[in-house]
């Protein structure tokens, strides 16, 4: 972390790259981080780059800066585990580049890599940089609740086995720099009543393989019947998270040119499958995708294998 402060010191543009379609730790983190400079060093330019997000909106919206920007320039690219996946590539236009992430290592990308795989979120990180050079930094408020509301998201309001001790200690860090809890927990609560439509639709129309893999099916005419977001599309993949019997399901949603893949688990690891469809993320939570709809059994067929494992090892340890 002390290089990423000396870094910081030397540069006086610093641009904040976050992901494709971004999520709450990634505009926390951007923001969070954002603040903490600016704060800072008030004499310095910093930029947010990249892609907005609806959800939370309310913390920030990144915008595509001008590419003169970037010569002399120190880009700091957070959570995001490979460059593809930059929502604004032209970071390698800077004059030095650094990745923070929490991701499983798939590209060490930049001049500087600062990666913890077992922590919660982004933002848990982005908090602790701030508490490691407390005596030299300022965490405002903005900073603060930026940061909390990527730590709250990527942790599922605490609830995903990523949660550490740190992680609360980390939390208490950033309430005591005014962090309004109940301010936050409403933004991220409120749902159109599209998307409560939508809900009912997954819970009525999801699926099950004989293994026990649960997926919901949505194509592109479902989102546009119900008028809704691909974010908020995106965001359903939770509701089918408590089924008993169904440790790993997914959520296939139709883009322009392919099907992404939203995974999660509350068992078996499962970054490892997302690898085989030129994905990734973490142990319980990650992203795949396919070309078409076509291929849906093909995916199962993996899935319903790390289930299947994982069903063995519970009852041999039963």
């Amino acid at each position: 972390m002390k290089k990423i402060l000396e870094k910081i010191k030397e540069y006086n543009r610093i641009i904040i790259h976050g992901h494709t379609r971004p999520d709450g730790d990634c505009i926390g983190s951007q923001f969070g981080l954002y603040y903490i400079i600016k704060d800072s060093f008030p004499n310095k330019e910093v930029y947010v780059t990249g892609e907005t997000s609806d959800y939370v909106s309310f913390v920030g919206k990144p915008t595509l800066i001008d590419e003169s920007l970037f010569k002399g320039a120190l880009s700091i690219c957070v959570d995001c585990g490979n460059s593809e996946r930059l929502s604004d590539k032209r970071y390698n236009l800077s004059d030095y580049v650094i990745k923070i992430d929490h991701h499983i290592i798939v590209e060490q990308y930049g001049d500087y890599q600062y990666v913890e795989e077992e922590v919660s979120s982004c933002a848990e990180i982005i908090a602790r940089f701030y508490n490691k050079f407390k005596d030299e930094l300022v965490l405002s408020k903005k900073a603060a609740e930026a940061l909390y509301v990527g730590l709250l998201t990527d942790t599922g309001r605490f609830k995903y086995d990523s949660v550490s001790d740190v992680t609360f200690e980390t939390a208490a860090i950033l309430l005591r720099a005014g962090v309004d809890i109940s301010y936050i927990d409403n933004k991220l609560s409120i749902e159109s009543l599209n998307v409560l439509k939508l809900k009912g639709y997954c819970l009525s129309n999801f699926k099950m393989s004989e293994k026990g893999f649960a997926y919901i099916l949505m194509p592109r005419k479902i989102i546009e019947e119900f008028g809704v977001t691909n974010e908020e599309a995106a965001s359903l993949v939770s509701v089918i998270s408590t089924i008993e019997e169904c440790p790993i399901w997914a959520l296939f949603i139709e883009y322009d040119n392919e099907i992404r893949i939203r995974l999660r688990s509350k068992g078996p690891e499962i970054a490892t499958l997302a690898n085989k469809f030129g994905g990734g993320g973490h142990a319980k939570a990650a992203g795949a995708h396919i070309d078409t709809f076509d291929d849906v059994p093909k995916f199962i067929e993996e899935a319903d294998k790390y289930v299947v494992a994982y069903k063995n090892s519970i009852s041999k340890e039963d």
